[in-house]
């Protein structure tokens, strides 16, 4: 009888957590689907130009039922455009330095799990080398030294984030480089490219995928302090963080114009981060086991 409950509550823990996973994955993706319509239907999306300013309303505070659905700020500018135009700075910057930096760190992290030697020793010192440098730091470095600019800012915010691409993926073809059908294909006379194209990187494909959501929330997040502190975009392009930053002198008197681009960065990121945790629960096959 022990024993039949102990199931049946295993049983609940089990679809219980199937259900959770599920959610995560559902909100994830629901975030994801609303930033990239934001983001490509902008200019149909927002009631207003993101930058046009009326002084005469200036500061008005949300209104469900009139033109400016989230009030304007310190300048009349309509609070609802500019989320929704700032979500292609956050969808671009995303997606780029998610590309760049699972480019980069993949391709080094194959070749030093591969090759190993002095090639492995030479990728794990740049690998230590930029590592020793915060990443937020880093950035603010390099966009302090070249300049603003969105390619600039992309630039910054890959310098360091392919890292964890690379050491996870040379783990992983280190891993791989002894198994049984690596060692068939090499008595076969396969070359090594043939053998990294065809086997190495379809079975590290997984874990990038999951690294990729996690890396593409954090880009969200390096992209607004940067915003925030003068060193994104240039001011002209609406941001999320640089909403942030002009709500900063009005916080007590306005205070729409700091809640509306928080929440649109915690909802984001936090989709994200539902996705990729969902994403980890599905391919993992410790987690999916329990």
């Amino acid at each position: 009888m022990s024993f039949s409950l102990s199931a049946l509550r295993w049983q609940a823990l089990r679809r219980d957590y199937r259900h959770l996973t599920g959610f995560k994955a559902g909100f994830g993706f629901a975030m994801l689907a609303i930033l990239l319509a934001m983001g490509l239907f902008s200019p149909w999306l927002a009631p207003h130009p993101p930058n046009q300013q009326d002084l005469m309303a200036a500061m008005l505070p949300p209104d469900w039922t009139g033109p400016y659905v989230l009030g304007t700020d310190h300048v009349g500018r309509d609070i609802l455009s500019r989320i929704i135009y700032g979500s292609r700075v956050s969808l671009i910057i995303a997606g780029a330095v998610a590309i760049f930096a699972s480019a980069t760190g993949v391709a080094l992290g194959v070749i030093a799990g591969w090759f190993g030697g002095w090639i492995d020793d030479a990728i794990q010192k740049l690998v230590e080398i930029f590592w020793s440098f915060p990443p937020l730091m880093l950035a603010i470095a390099i966009v302090a030294f070249v300049g603003q600019g969105l390619g600039i800012v992309i630039i910054a915010l890959t310098a360091q984030r392919w890292i964890p691409y690379c050491r996870v993926t040379r783990a992983e073809t280190i891993a791989l480089r002894e198994r049984e059908f690596i060692l068939s294909a090499r008595t076969l006379g396969a070359s090594d490219g043939f053998i990294i194209r065809h086997h190495i990187l379809p079975n590290v494909m997984l874990s990038i995928i999951v690294m990729t959501s996690f890396a593409m929330a954090n880009a969200i997040i390096a992209e607004s302090a940067l915003s925030f502190l003068g060193l994104g975009v240039p001011p002209a392009i609406p941001t999320w963080g640089g909403m942030l930053s002009d709500a900063r002198s009005y916080i007590s008197t306005a205070w729409w114009m700091a809640l509306f681009p928080g929440l649109a960065i915690f909802l984001t990121v936090l989709g994200m981060n539902l996705l990729g945790d969902a994403l980890r629960s599905q391919f993992d096959p410790k987690l999916k086991s329990h």
